[in-house]
């Protein structure tokens, strides 16, 4: 069964900063930054519970893969994939109360 696979605007608005970012230093390098982030979502079409469970979480719909440095965080409802984030792994994900 193929998941579809959905960005939320923040995790669009993450990457497009990560580029930006990159770019001042290495436009091939934030290519290729970009190019695997998206390839991994990808794969999230296929096998969507391969990413491990967030560990400062306890919901273990919520999900994340690794591309460089960077957290592709994102949650699996029935046939539904959806990106949230993508950040760094030196930050800290925010706990909701």
């Amino acid at each position: 069964m193929a998941y579809r696979v959905i960005w939320s605007p923040k995790a669009v608005e993450d990457v497009d900063a990560i580029a930006t970012y990159i770019a001042r230093d290495s436009p091939s390098y934030a290519a290729a930054v970009v190019r695997k982030i998206i390839d991994l979502t990808r794969q999230l079409k296929q096998c969507p519970l391969a990413g491990k469970a967030i560990t400062e979480l306890s919901d273990s719909a919520i999900r994340e893969k690794f591309a460089y440095t960077y957290r592709i965080i994102y949650r699996v409802d029935d046939e539904v994939v959806t990106i949230a984030a993508v950040v760094h792994t030196k930050t800290l994900l925010e706990m909701e109360k």
